[in-house]
């Protein structure tokens, strides 16, 4: 067995109770499903630059452009879509950090949504913020989507002046 780490990717999984593969897709796929557990913003735009609409699902193709609570708007992703199916599988790219893909299936009468994120650059740079850093603030976000559905409680930081805390 090695011991040597991969550190040009990652995978972080979370299961979910009494939460639909459907609903989870939704969470990922339409402005208002990422805004309600990830974003403070989000902007999905079609491949001829259209704004979606907030329950429209994106197709691949289209952008996006994402802002966070707890951070000023400098703070902002822009990407693609690279993938999408309508029903249990979202990819994107993440701009230096890689791509993403999602996938969310039943396991053990759960439902699970497991994440991996490819493509990460392996320089000391890639490693802390991409790899250590990515790690971390996809571990905190999918523990929100499981709080915000399974429970109703947000657990974002939403005080832009209120830095260097986990939730943000």
């Amino acid at each position: 067995m090695s011991t040597e780490a991969d550190w040009s990717r990652f995978t972080v999984r979370i299961n979910l109770k009494d939460v639909t593969v459907d609903q989870l897709y939704r969470a990922w796929a339409t402005r208002s499903g990422i805004e309600e557990w990830f974003l403070r913003t989000s902007e999905y735009r079609s491949s001829n630059g259209e704004l979606r609409e907030n329950k429209e699902l994106v197709q691949p193709g289209d952008t996006y452009k994402w802002l966070w609570h707890g951070w000023s708007d400098e703070t902002v992703e822009v990407g693609e879509i690279l993938q999408c199916n309508g029903k249990d599988h979202f990819a994107f790219s993440f701009g230096k950090a890689g791509n993403c893909m999602v996938t969310i299936k039943e396991e053990l009468d759960e439902t699970i949504v497991e994440l991996l994120q490819i493509d990460i650059p392996t320089d000391d740079a890639g490693k802390l913020h991409w790899h250590v850093g990515c790690k971390t603030g996809w571990t905190f976000y999918l523990a929100n989507l499981k709080s915000l559905l399974e429970g109703g409680i947000d657990l974002r930081n939403r005080n832009v002046k209120l830095q260097n805390v986990l939730n943000s």
